[in-house]
């Protein structure tokens, strides 16, 4: 038996829900699983996070697997890179958001005007939000204080890409129409 069909093999049997499938496939894989993330995001702690999302991926997403457009290890590798990209993505935002916050000027603290202007705009911003419907205002969340892609929101919350996208877009647009666009930006 050739290793492509041992592949296809343990693919019919994950489909199937036989965990120890996933072992195998796991010992078989990983490494080129691995480097294909390392060479991405540059840092094994960043690296094996992807590629536990990526076995995670592949548990959940067994009958997704087709022949006819690649070998197993292919597609493996293309989901290694898929969830590396996310991973590299979502940092990349992170440093950017704490550098612009690193280089943005402190608050005079001995001014007045400015604990009352932080003041309203924090009102206003909670009473907005409030107003979201719970399941826009939990994306908009999680993206903002967390950090996550869409396609991570998408997967935590068990819902499809799109609909977390059109979440997404309702809520920064319900956001502006609720706070002006000087608000906000």
């Amino acid at each position: 038996m050739t290793g492509q069909d041992r592949d296809l093999q343990l693919i019919r049997k994950l489909q199937s829900g036989e965990k120890n499938a996933l072992g195998e496939l796991y010992d078989r894989h990983s490494p080129l699983m691995y480097g294909t993330a390392l060479r991405i995001l540059r840092t094994p702690s960043d690296a094996e996070d992807a590629l536990q999302d990526a076995w995670v991926q592949v548990w959940n997403g067994a009958g997704t697997y087709d022949p006819g457009r690649g070998s197993v290890a292919s597609w493996l590798v293309t989901i290694a890179r898929t969830r590396a990209l996310d991973r590299y993505r979502s940092l990349a935002s992170k440093r950017r958001v704490q550098t612009e916050l690193e280089a943005a000027p402190a608050p005079d603290a001995n001014d007045p005007r400015e604990d009352v202007s932080r003041i309203g705009l924090r009102e206003k911003v909670a009473a907005a939000l409030g107003a979201l419907d719970p399941k826009i205002r939990q994306v908009l969340e999680i993206a903002y204080f967390e950090g996550l892609t869409q396609t991570e929101i998408a997967e935590r919350l068990k819902t499809p890409l799109g609909t977390v996208k059109y979440w997404t877009r309702q809520g920064l647009m319900q956001l502006r129409e609720v706070l002006g666009p000087g608000e906000w930006a």
